[in-house]
């Protein structure tokens, strides 16, 4: 159904905003929304370079791995970034769940994607990232709070094309566009005592004889500007990729994006919108 495809960095002027995100093929029934958790892509940041066995980055990255075991704040969240040390031996573990996993099965995912991530994916790899449908999780030696990442990423097409002008680029641009504009002015309400933008938001718009779904997502640390620039950026930079296809997703380790011309995301899950 999606094929994977990856593009240079270049800017092309196009319609704005939008993005994230994610996850599940086909859905048989609304009841069974949100259940898969399918292995979509990883990458080993060689660049980082590797550690020793046996030494203080792996110690320190074995304590991490052991305390997912644990409840903690972040998984009810869906965002957390730890770091120890000074660069450039930082030992920094990042993850990010979809909004709508929050809990046990963020809890579930990251331990998961870690395990995988650490064991088998990129063993000794100071730096590497992996993405599943509900979470992604990343090791580094780089302290990157805050900042866009415009170097890892990939986009994975339908392998169908759109019929004629059924739906526009434009249209799903609007999409997109109208999500990332909820997704940064909701404040969530899952976070207590502050008032920070979800940075989250799906929902479905009647085209026609079709309904068009989309969600889009940026990554907790970024602010509201990070937000709309991240997204910006990944619209127009995969464009070619996306602009003739029925479906695509598109993720990056700042934000995210999907659409589809059928729902995979429940619509009774939180700050999905009808439109």
């Amino acid at each position: 159904m999606y094929s994977l495809s990856s593009e240079s960095k270049r800017f092309v002027l196009v319609p704005i905003l939008v993005v994230v995100a994610t996850q599940l093929l086909l859905v048989p029934s609304v009841s069974s929304l949100n259940l898969t958790n399918s292995y979509l892509q990883h990458k080993c940041l060689v660049n980082q370079g590797k550690y020793k066995p046996g030494s203080q980055h792996e110690k320190a990255l074995n304590d991490i791995i052991q305390s997912f075991s644990k409840d903690s704040e972040g998984f009810h969240t869906g965002f957390s970034m730890e770091a120890y040390g000074k660069e450039p031996d930082i030992v920094a573990i990042t993850y990010q769940c979809r909004i709508d996993s929050r809990g046990p099965k963020c809890h579930s995912c990251v331990v998961t994607a870690g395990s995988e991530l650490l064991r088998k994916r990129c063993p000794r790899d100071k730096g590497a990232i992996i993405w599943y449908d509900q979470c992604l999780v990343e090791f580094s030696s780089l302290d990157t709070f805050g900042q866009i990442n415009y170097d890892d990423n990939f986009c994975m097409p339908s392998t169908k094309n759109l019929i004629g002008d059924s739906i526009s680029f434009e249209e799903r641009l609007r999409l997109l566009d109208n999500l990332t504009e909820m997704a940064v002015t909701k404040i969530d309400r899952n976070i207590k005592g502050i008032k920070k933008a979800v940075l989250y938001a799906a929902g479905e718009r009647r085209l026609g004889k079709n309904n068009l779904y989309g969600m889009v997502q940026c990554s907790g640390d970024l602010s509201v500007q990070g937000c709309n620039e991240c997204m910006t950026y990944y619209t127009v930079h995969f464009q070619n990729c996306w602009k003739s296809k029925q479906g695509v997703r598109v993720l990056s380790r700042s934000c995210n994006f999907r659409y589809e011309l059928y729902p995979f995301i429940n619509p009774k899950g939180p700050y999905y919108t009808k439109f």
